[in-house]
């Protein structure tokens, strides 16, 4: 077994009218979505920020800037792609993701199952591989009181024995 590196990201965006909400790469019927640059999915960014932390790799903004107009209103799952190229770029291979949600409404649990198949397809992994929960801030803070979300996510990096890997 090769090297072991482990990662953590975390993310946050507030609500806004008139967007999408979407969440490890699924759109969820809500009425609001998420203020952001690209189409603001907490869960992906913080998930890709994971795992460039795992291979030391900077974060997402670092490669996607939200200065940039190229990377305007881009959909996460394109990020999290890209990122995967990364840390397969660096010698490792995905061994599995953990990510928490924070947030009051709207409740994810009946997504979850779609979010893992999403991501899981996206990073080339095992369903069971990806770990997603949900809780809420029990109406405390800014989750509270219904202005945004946030998403933890911690990833398992794995470096190949090929002696090709970097």
């Amino acid at each position: 077994m090769g090297k072991i590196r482990i990662g953590f990201g975390y993310d946050v965006h507030r609500f806004a009218e008139k967007r999408d909400l979407w969440l490890g790469g699924v759109k969820l019927p809500y009425e609001k979505g998420l203020k952001g640059h690209s189409d603001a999915d907490v869960l992906i960014h913080a998930l890709c920020d994971s795992l460039l932390g795992a291979v030391n790799a900077r974060n997402i903004g670092y490669y996607f800037p939200d200065t940039d107009v190229a990377f305007k209103n881009i959909d996460s799952k394109i990020i999290l792609q890209k990122t995967m190229e990364i840390v397969r770029s660096k010698g490792y291979e995905l061994g599995n993701v953990d990510v928490t949600i924070c947030t009051e409404k709207p409740k994810l649990n009946p997504f979850i199952p779609q979010m893992q198949s999403c991501l899981a397809k996206i990073m080339e992994v095992e369903e069971n591989d990806v770990s997603i929960k949900a809780t809420t801030s029990e109406k405390m803070g800014f989750i509270g009181r219904e202005e945004g979300i946030a998403a933890y996510a911690t990833a398992l990096v794995i470096k190949n024995d090929r002696p090709d890997a970097d």
